[in-house]
């Protein structure tokens, strides 16, 4: 679902005046929420690694040397 598409379903509490003060979403669309704003912190983490000048290394070779440490991954 996208965002747009969550949008659409939220519900806003108002007050006397007509003003919007909370939001209220079901907890499946919350849960919706959360799994895309977790994709887009990762997809900033990606950019932010890409133009790091760090080295990336595969994870295989990352799991190797966190057990040659004595880390259990």
């Amino acid at each position: 679902m996208s965002v747009n598409e969550l949008l659409q379903r939220v519900h806003f509490v108002v007050d006397n005046g007509g003003n919007r003060t909370a939001v209220v979403l079901d907890y499946e669309d919350w849960e919706e929420l959360m799994t895309l704003l977790e994709d887009i912190e990762d997809a900033e983490e990606l950019s932010r690694s890409a133009d790091s000048e760090e080295e990336l290394i595969p994870w295989e070779q990352a799991q190797a040397e966190l057990r040659a440490k004595g880390i259990d991954v």
